[in-house]
């Protein structure tokens, strides 16, 4: 039967079974449509300006409303997957590649609480010419992407952007305004061939002019010992047959670096460069992969202890 005829109105269905049908019509969109009846409304909230025409990759869509297995990370989730949130680390690549064409600059006399000493130097290099310089930015850069996946803020002293230096009393006080919670000063040694392996720099006591270590002294050798330890577990290598009686850690109060830091900071001498041995895996890019791992990983033990 037909109700196309003039003057015909369909029959009209009671109110109440409209009422019925929108509330089921209502209740399927909300449960089947999942979260886009409620992304559509805040997406069309009014206001204007800039962010009214949005197109579909510009936000992803709600999840539906009381979707079983879906849950915001719990705190000691996050905290896990993001264990230095909130600390500062400072890396130092010790020398900058530039150095050698700046030598009047860089030999300047500067203060380091006990006495002067040159802003800084060139650095060594291997026989073949790998230089210490390119060597210590080539390990941060991998070390710095490290970090910052494990929720830590990386600051560099120089990052291959400056003429020369920084000075190392600069360097010392990059780590000090950052209010650095570690600093690690990145190098690799210049000695005779036959001595290997690596060591790690602590700061000794010193009160003197402008130098203070005292503050520092016991929280920078729990850093030393941590770096020390990492860097063993993830390269392979021994410590320094030639420095630190087979320790791996060596005190020193002449280094303005260490002397002129009030937050916990070491050095690394990651191998020594005039040894082939030690040169063919500082010239290594996996080695170094190894090398940054490993300090991280000292960095990390450190400052989730502390």
């Amino acid at each position: 039967m037909s109700y196309a005829g003039p003057g015909f109105e369909p029959p009209q269905p009671p109110r109440s079974s409209v009422r019925r049908a929108l509330a089921v019509a209502l209740a399927v969109l909300v449960l089947g449509g999942g979260g886009w009846f409620v992304w559509g409304a805040v997406a069309d909230d009014g206001g204007g300006g800039k962010g009214d025409a949005l197109s579909s990759g510009d936000y992803e869509p709600l999840s539906p409303i009381g979707t079983p297995g879906i849950s915001v990370p719990s705190g000691s989730e996050s905290e896990s997957a993001a264990p230095l949130a909130g600390k500062v680390v400072v890396v130092d690549p010790g020398h900058n590649p530039g150095n050698f064409k700046h030598t009047a600059e860089i030999n300047r006399k500067v203060d380091i609480g006990t006495n002067s000493k040159e802003c800084d130097t060139t650095g060594t290099a291997t026989n073949s010419g790998y230089t210490e310089a390119e060597f210590t930015l080539d390990v941060a850069r991998r070390l710095r992407p490290v970090l910052e996946q494990q929720g830590a803020t990386v600051k560099f002293t120089q990052d291959g952007d400056l003429a020369f230096g920084p000075c190392v009393d600069e360097r010392a006080r990059i780590g000090n305004a950052a209010r650095a919670d570690a600093v690690v000063s990145i190098h690799a040694d210049g000695s005779s061939a036959g001595n290997r392996g690596f060591h790690v720099i602590l700061p000794g006591a010193v009160h003197e002019g402008d130098a203070d270590t005292r503050p520092i002294v016991a929280s920078s050798k729990v850093l030393g010992e941590d770096v020390k330890d990492g860097f063993v577990r993830e390269t392979g290598s021994a410590p320094s047959n030639y420095i630190g009686d087979g320790t791996g850690l060596d005190t020193r109060t002449d280094l303005g670096g260490l002397n002129l830091s009030t937050v916990p900071k070491v050095f690394i001498e990651c191998g020594n460069m005039r040894d082939s041995a030690d040169a063919a895996l500082l010239t290594s890019g996996t080695w170094r992969e190894k090398a940054a791992q490993g300090i991280s990983e000292g960095i990390v033990s450190f400052l989730r202890g502390s």
